[in-house]
């Protein structure tokens, strides 16, 4: 998906996706609308009270009595009292409806945005994901609120109203209303525009968005390097196009209601000079004069406050049509349909004729046909210049990313005709770029196996000889760490994420550069402890330290070409090709 197509969505396509979210509220939807036709009641009645009342006067004025007024007025305040009820249920249910789609279609966009594929996020910036998750979706709230709503009494006010003047004098009723589709095709115009300019707008809001995020995320490394004033100008920056495109805004937004006001003062002129043109030469009576006036008021009211709400409408036109873009997008990843559970898992692992590219750059393939198998059990060692695959190797394993060519397989079973969830659930990786998240320690070590007791939790930290440390936060296991684990070192850190791997005891091991954090104590500290894990275990480890790995059962040597030199270490270091030249180069 682009960050921003430049061209706009259709209307039907919105509504197609937006409307199954009325579908659990269907019931709540009926009644908001048949509140709103209870208080369009009120304004169509009364200009057809002022009309009898004003017929009456002129006509027969014997049969305008007081108990007559009075019972019109008791009708007309019945119908306030009701107007009234009925304007409260929309203010209040009509928005609690409005509040409640706006969680589903925010739960949904989560859910959709947590299986998508690493290969969406390298190319996409979270700031603009946040964007969408929050400012977007408030407005899309307000919309499916008022959007039926106001296009509801709007229809009933200028349907009735054609009908009811069409009684009065079909010629004036046919001329005023002439005007209308010459107004809505310039409407339609300036609409575009408006929502062109939105959508505009709301993109380089999500480009600040990712612009403060990595300026504050990384304001360490800006003030190492006293780089305040270059993080300044790339904010005005992304200010400056903010507010240009809120003034392209502003300007269709007043184009939009400069033809509005336009026609309703020609509609005005019509009614009062033909009207009066009419009343002259007794082909319309007083009564009808006064209530089409208060008719064309009530029509016209209605066009102004569809007007009003164009600019809430656009924008929730366009927070819809952005939740769009990214729901359309299909994760690269998915279970296939006959995708069956992974179980008891072994830990032969098989890579048969492997090759992959990345969807962004077909014309580079990082891995060529690759094949290798290991049985369970095995401890792997993959070494290499940066930029060879190592990483990319081993996340084809868990499905990170799907091969392009060949396929890998554990224990026999192609890792794509079994489910995402249980493949896994097997397998324990512990990444280059440790991730921690804002919270406890006790609660991130428990990430790696939800459910699992304290108890078992601070046994994996001992395990992975984070204990040690932990005891002397101020709080011990209940310390908070800040986001991202500011709080802790990069060695305590890394510490963390292998105790979540040791409390997630999966058959598989995955280890990118797990010890890289580490000071030479602690990193032989955690050597002892993962060998210990890795018993009965099929571990990979990617290493740049060659003498961590000298105990593997296999080292893979990988390069561009691909897997050059395999066997253990004794073996690679008498026949002394590309790794006895690596280890000896830098060991």
């Amino acid at each position: 998906m682009s960050e921003q197509t430049g061209r706009q969505m259709p209307v039907g396509k919105l509504m197609k996706r937006f409307l199954p979210y009325f579908g659990r509220y269907k019931t709540a939807l009926i009644f908001d609308l048949f509140c709103a036709a209870l208080t369009t009641v009120c304004e169509i009645v009364f200009p057809l009270i002022v009309r009898e009342i004003t017929n009456r006067a002129m006509v027969s004025p014997d049969t305008l009595t007081i108990p007559w007024v009075l019972k019109l007025g008791l009708l007309y305040l019945l119908l306030r009292i009701i107007d009234t009820l009925g304007a409260y249920y929309m203010q209040s249910r009509g928005h609690f409806m409005g509040a409640r789609i706006e969680t589903d279609m925010r739960r949904d966009l989560f859910d959709h945005l947590e299986r998508l594929s690493f290969a969406y996020y390298n190319n996409t910036k979270i700031g603009q994901l946040m964007a969408r998750l929050t400012s977007d979706l408030f407005d899309i709230a307000e919309f499916a609120h008022h959007c039926p709503e106001e296009f509801f009494i709007a229809g009933v006010k200028i349907v009735v109203s054609f009908v009811i003047l069409l009684n009065m004098n079909i010629g004036l009723t046919l001329l005023v209303f002439a005007l209308v589709p010459l107004m809505i095709v310039l409407l339609r115009h300036f609409n575009q525009r408006m929502r062109a300019a939105f959508k505009e707008c709301r993109h380089e809001v999500g480009e600040m968005n990712a612009r403060i995020e990595d300026s504050l995320l990384g304001v360490r490394v800006v003030q190492s390097f006293a780089n305040e004033p270059l993080e300044q100008d790339k904010f005005n920056a992304n200010n400056q196009n903010i507010l240009s495109a809120k003034i392209r805004q502003y300007i269709a937004m007043a184009g939009f209601g400069s033809v509005t006001r336009t026609f309703e003062g020609v509609m005005y002129i019509l009614v009062v000079v033909a009207g009066a043109i009419l009343l002259a030469q007794h082909k319309l009576i007083a009564g009808d004069y006064v209530a089409y006036i208060l008719f064309i008021g009530t029509l016209l009211t209605s066009i102004r406050r569809i007007v009003d709400y164009m600019e809430q409408f656009q924008r929730g036109l366009t927070g819809l049509e952005r939740f769009t873009e990214i729901m359309e997008v299909e994760p690269d990843v998915q279970d296939s349909p006959d995708a069956v559970p992974l179980e008891n898992v072994h830990g032969d692992v098989a890579f048969e004729d492997v090759s992959f590219h990345y969807s962004d750059d077909k014309s580079h393939e990082v891995l060529t046909h690759i094949n290798e198998s290991i049985k369970s059990g095995t401890s792997v060692a993959i070494v290499g210049p940066s930029g060879s695959g190592k990483t990319t190797l081993c996340s084809l394993i868990p499905r990170f990313y799907d091969v392009t060519g060949g396929r890998v397989t554990i224990d026999g079973h192609d890792v794509r005709s079994v489910t995402k969830s249980s493949l896994r659930q097997s397998i324990g990786v512990v990444q280059q770029e440790v991730y921690l998240f804002s919270g406890t320690v006790i609660e991130n070590i428990l990430y790696g196996r939800p459910g699992a007791t304290r108890e078992d939790a601070m046994a994996a930290a001992k395990r992975a000889g984070a204990d040690e440390f932990i005891d002397k936060l101020p709080n011990g296991y209940d310390t908070y760490i800040g986001e991202r684990g500011v709080k802790l070192s990069g060695g305590q850190k890394q510490r963390l994420s292998i105790a979540r791997v040791f409390l997630k005891d999966p058959p598989i091991l995955v280890l990118d550069e797990a010890t890289s954090a580490l000071d030479n104590e602690s990193e032989r500290y955690i050597q002892e402890s993962l060998r210990e894990l890795a018993k009965g275990r099929t571990t990979f480890t990617i290493a740049h330290r060659l003498t961590t790995i000298r105990n593997a059962d296999v080292i893979w040597v990988l390069t561009e070409n691909g897997i050059e030199e395999s066997g253990d270490h004794e073996t690679l270091m008498q026949k002394n090709g590309l790794y006895a030249g690596l280890y000896k180069l830098y060991c």
